[in-house]
């Protein structure tokens, strides 16, 4: 027995040597591996919902990006997203030429009949905003403004991308068309734009950024297949998140569109240098043409089904051209054997079924059941806020431990997770998602650190 103490000695060197650092690297690597896939999991899902905001159409936007010493960059979009006029303005320290800048805004808000501003939430952003509200309140217009989210902008302003789409424009000009893009239909603008400098995630720069990268442009192809694309004004880079279209590809078609003009056929796809009959079967469905010679290249019916489709239209006496008029309304309640009638087209059940819905609402997008943005005409100050106001709030970012809503005062509140409902919850996005329009009560204000605490409870 003499040499136990010396086996003691041994069994416990080498636990604190190698057996005891062993275990704890092998559980920090696990845990570190399931916190990673968590973040990566909520960043996924704060992006979909952010791409997934329904686009304002129909409406002109001044871009608004603003700034101290440099000015406010601006620029005016069209309803089409076409760039009108660019400008820089100067309301804000140290040059303060408010009226030269008021006067420059009456003039264009006259001459473009601009109906929305859209401002980037960035430096000088609280400044810009008391102008344009006094603004507002002196012109007959009817105009109203967003605070958006400038996260990115100035990433893809700098980029190759940017530099080619307006080789003519600096920086500024770019990015302030972009905060009005960005507005006009989200998931064109921001899917230029790399998904990690969106600003909806949380520890993203601790991770492993590959496997972050491959989540994240998984999250933005399946949001563009979701949605589709308008085959005559779609970028190269949004092209790309496709199925079936490469780099290549994407640069060829709007190449081919820049040469021949616009698309009246998806069959014109295959005229496209290097796109193939297997690469035409995997995304022509998602390729949307309005206005084409026909009508079905508008909705998601394959061109695959376009016989059968002809052929349910003919059999319940509709013509093709009568789906311009925005859908057959009804049309699915007049098939009233779907087994039997997809039999006698040679089709599946399930694929009549998406092509009757798909006649009744062509082209449906399934962004417009998402909450709209917030439009304001006035503006409300941090001193301002008291404990137990209740307002209307757009939730921003979604972490482990709460959501961060916009209200309106340019510091976004905090709601924590113990806040947003009654009854128990393991992660706030099980009650909220990015882009949620929100009634929430005010808890307390710090002015000092600039806090807003937030709560959802007990809110009607």
């Amino acid at each position: 027995m003499s040499g136990t103490p010396i086996l003691k000695e041994a069994a416990a060197d080498s636990y604190s040597r190698l057996i005891g650092p062993s275990i704890e690297r092998e559980i920090r690597s696990d845990l570190t591996e399931k916190a990673e896939e968590g973040a990566i999991k909520v960043f996924g899902k704060n992006l979909e919902q952010l791409l997934m905001q329904p686009p304002i159409v129909g409406r002109v936007v001044l871009g608004w990006d603003p700034a101290f010493r440099t000015g406010c960059k601006l620029a005016v979009v069209d309803s089409t997203g076409k760039v009108l006029d660019t400008v820089v303005i100067y309301p804000t320290a140290p040059q303060n030429k408010v009226e030269e800048s008021r006067k420059i805004l009456k003039d264009f808000i006259k001459k473009y009949n601009i109906s929305l501003i859209s401002v980037g939430n960035g430096t000088a952003s609280r400044e810009s905003e008391q102008i344009i509200v006094d603004l507002l309140k002196e012109i007959r217009e009817q105009v109203q403004y967003v605070i958006v989210n400038e996260a990115g902008a100035s990433v893809y302003s700098a980029s190759k991308l940017a530099t080619e789409e307006f080789p003519a424009f600096d920086v500024g000009q770019r990015s302030a068309v972009s905060i009005a893009r960005r507005l006009q239909d989200p998931l064109s603008e921001l899917g230029k734009i790399d998904p990690k400098s969106i600003g909806v995630g949380q520890y993203q720069h601790d991770m492993n950024q590959k496997r972050l990268g491959e989540a994240l442009e998984g999250v933005v192809e399946d949001c563009v297949n979701k949605v589709g694309v308008d085959l005559n004004t779609a970028s190269a880079s949004l092209l790309e998140y496709v199925s079936g279209i490469n780099k290549t590809l994407a640069r060829n078609i709007v190449a081919y569109r820049e040469e021949n003009g616009a698309f009246k056929s998806r069959k014109q796809l295959l005229k496209v240098a290097k796109l193939g009959p297997k690469a035409f079967e995997q995304c022509a469905g998602f390729m949307r043409i309005t206005g084409g010679e026909n009508p079905l290249d508008g909705t998601s019916v394959h061109p695959e089904s376009y016989d059968a489709a002809g052929k349910l239209l003919e059999k319940l006496g509709y013509k093709p051209e009568e789906l311009s008029g925005g859908g057959l309304l009804g049309i699915s309640r007049k098939i009233k054997d779907y087994k039997r009638t997809a039999q006698d087209l040679g089709i599946g059940e399930i694929t009549l079924r998406d092509i009757a819905g798909e006649l009744e609402k062509p082209a449906r997008d399934p962004r417009d059941e998402m909450p709209r943005p917030i439009l304001r005409s006035d503006i409300l100050e941090m001193k301002d806020l008291e404990p137990g106001m209740v307002l209307k709030g757009t939730v921003r970012n979604v972490i482990d431990f709460g959501a961060f809503v916009d209200i309106g005062v340019h510091q976004d509140g905090l709601v924590h997770i113990s806040q947003m409902t009654d009854k128990y919850i393991k992660h706030p996005l099980e009650a909220v998602s990015v882009g949620d329009i929100v009634d929430v009560k005010i808890l307390s204000v710090d002015l000092a650190k600039k806090r807003i605490s937030l709560t959802m409870k007990g809110v009607k």
